[in-house]
């Protein structure tokens, strides 16, 4: 493990640190969930090639050169790196329309993305971007995930039922698809649904088993001696062997702006993805994990990937959670892997050729359908409703504009979202706890005793350009409603921050009190507050000296200096 104290090439070079810390009875660990991963990967990837309309091979290609990459500089010791469901929709739904049409322009503008995704992994890891991507909240993901679930279902559907299926987003596939029902082909549909009856059965009575390649093999063996493909079932056809010629993509296919946000939502799609599995991981084996780090991690594994004329790669939870139920203990199980897929692509693909294209299909329902999680979705609505519809609205971006402009949309939506929140922050109206010196909000505690005569107050947030306005009408409705008021004081104790905006009410609101001839003092303050309040001429109008203390000293002063004297 890397150390602070490590030269700054080894802190960048995770190798040098699990390598030479290596032991050798954890090369078994590695080598059986090398050769399981590489077993998963297999039938996956195929699946994933067809969803994003790139040749089979492909897909085994990003499994097999991602995953040194990431390996050489990835800091997870369990995340395995391939294509994911959702970046090969995102490629298909995108990328078909650059390429007009044009086979060889698709996989040429497909590795081209791969080689602008490593790019602005590199750039991110640069300028420490990893804080922009924690913009895009837990409940955005939710709806994200949930919509292109629901997408990538319903793009496989066709493959199932053996239809041509057709359409641009959710809603359009699923009235073409409406309308092609009478066209069922029943062999097809039968085939797909015992390859995803199995599956199904196999991840719940066989969990982190093969169960995948097996059901591929099964149906390999059937589909031949069957004559499935003479019947009219599609199936992959010849998959060319030998191992992907290395070479840089082409360039000038793509204008910046045409080629930028495809990459940028790959990015996006692929960190987030990719850092949220890699953490579950780091805590339940013990070890810290660089997020920033991740950056050139996925950069190289796209980087690889393009070079072999892939198409961009992440790291998902599902073939994460194969390599580590294999009982992978270092990155050399993706190294195995990635040998292993190699002897498959040079001496075993002639295998795959009666591969019917229905169990391509179930692989990939089988492996999206948790992300349509409903009980997180409910949750939401019982918890937080503006969470539910912030997941809404990626959800529903996502059926309607697809995977891309989904996530940006979302992406952009998580921002105005944090905005909102902090824009009508709770301002706590105080009274005493009876019998003690404490002071609680009025309207979230029965019994507390109301303040005669005085105002307290307590913005539970930063006063912000946001929330400075919503705070000063929300103390003003609260003066205009109080009777006899003769003392408002602001509590700032729960308040970390304050910018000019929010300086400028504090002033606003003292010279509207002054009007009415209410004192307005200011309490709790913390040091940077004070700092601002004096620079921003606070001191002037109210007591600087007040601002360190607490609210009950202040009022019990208040008390004392109005209590009726006795002679």
């Amino acid at each position: 493990m890397n150390t602070p104290s490590d030269p700054t090439w080894m802190r960048f070079f995770p190798p040098a640190g699990w390598l030479g810390a290596y032991k050798r009875e954890w090369l078994p660990s590695d080598a059986i969930a090398g050769i399981t991963l590489a077993a998963y990967a297999i039938p996956v990837s195929l699946a994933y090639a067809a969803l994003a309309g790139l040749p089979p091979q492909v897909g085994v290609y990003g499994y097999m050169l991602g995953g040194i990459g990431y390996a050489l500089l990835g800091s997870s010791r369990q995340l395995a790196i391939g294509p994911t469901s959702a970046i090969s929709l995102m490629i298909a739904g995108t990328v078909g329309a650059l390429a007009g049409g044009d086979a060889l322009r698709y996989a040429q503008i497909a590795s081209l993305a791969a080689f602008a995704v490593a790019v602005l992994c590199f750039i991110a890891w640069l300028f420490k971007l990893s804080v922009l991507v924690r913009l895009v909240s837990d409940s955005i993901l939710v709806g994200f995930k949930a919509g292109a679930g629901l997408t990538i279902i319903m793009s496989q559907l066709p493959s199932l039922l053996g239809v041509a299926g057709g359409g641009h987003n959710f809603f359009d596939r699923a009235i073409k698809l409406g309308g092609q029902l009478g066209g069922i082909d029943p062999l097809v549909l039968a085939i797909g649904a015992v390859a995803l009856l199995l599956l199904l059965l196999g991840e719940r009575l066989l969990p982190g088993k093969p169960v995948g390649i097996t059901i591929v093999a099964l149906a390999i063996i059937l589909a031949t001696l069957l004559g499935l493909p003479a019947l009219g079932v599609p199936v992959t056809g010849k998959i060319p062997e030998g191992l992907p010629a290395l070479g840089i993509p082409t360039f000038g296919l793509l204008e910046f702006d045409d080629l930028f946000p495809l990459a940028a939502g790959c990015v996006l799609l692929a960190y987030i993805e990719g850092v949220s599995a890699a953490r579950s991981f780091a805590a339940k084996h013990g070890y810290p994990l660089d997020v920033r780090q991740e950056f050139l991690g996925l950069g190289a594994a796209n980087l690889a990937a393009a070079l072999g004329h892939g198409y961009p790669v992440a790291g998902g939870l599902s073939q994460s959670a194969v390599n580590d139920s294999a009982g992978a203990r270092t990155p050399l199980a993706l190294v195995i892997c990635s040998v292993a897929l190699g002897l498959c692509l040079l001496f075993f693909t002639g295998l795959l050729t009666n591969l019917p294209k229905a169990v391509l299909g179930a692989i990939v329902f089988a492996a999206v359908y948790r992300l349509v999680d409903v009980r997180a979705l409910l949750r939401m609505w019982q918890v937080s409703r503006i969470d539910f519809y912030a997941a809404a609205i990626a959800l529903i971006s996502v059926l309607l504009l697809g995977i891309l402009q989904g996530i940006l949309l979302a992406s952009i939506a998580s921002i105005f979202l944090l905005l909102a929140r902090a824009s009508r922050p709770n301002v706590a109206f105080l009274g005493r706890l009876p019998g003690s010196g404490r002071y609680s909000d009025s309207a979230r505690h029965e019994g507390v005793e109301p303040l005669v005569g005085i105002i307290a107050f307590r913005p539970e947030a930063s006063l912000l350009y946001i929330n400075a306005e919503t705070i000063l009408e929300t103390v003003l409705i609260a003066l205009r409603e109080a009777p006899a008021v003769r003392l408002v004081a602001c509590d700032l104790s729960a308040s970390p921050y304050i910018d000019l905006a929010g300086a400028r009410m504090l002033h606003d609101l003292h010279d509207e009190l002054a009007s009415r001839r209410v004192t307005f003092c200011i309490v709790g303050a913390h040091a940077q507050l004070r700092d601002l309040l004096r620079a921003e001429g606070l001191a002037a109008k109210t007591d600087s000296g007040q601002w360190l203390r607490s609210l009950d000293s202040l009022l019990s002063d208040d008390q004392a200096s109005t209590a009726p004297r006795t002679v």
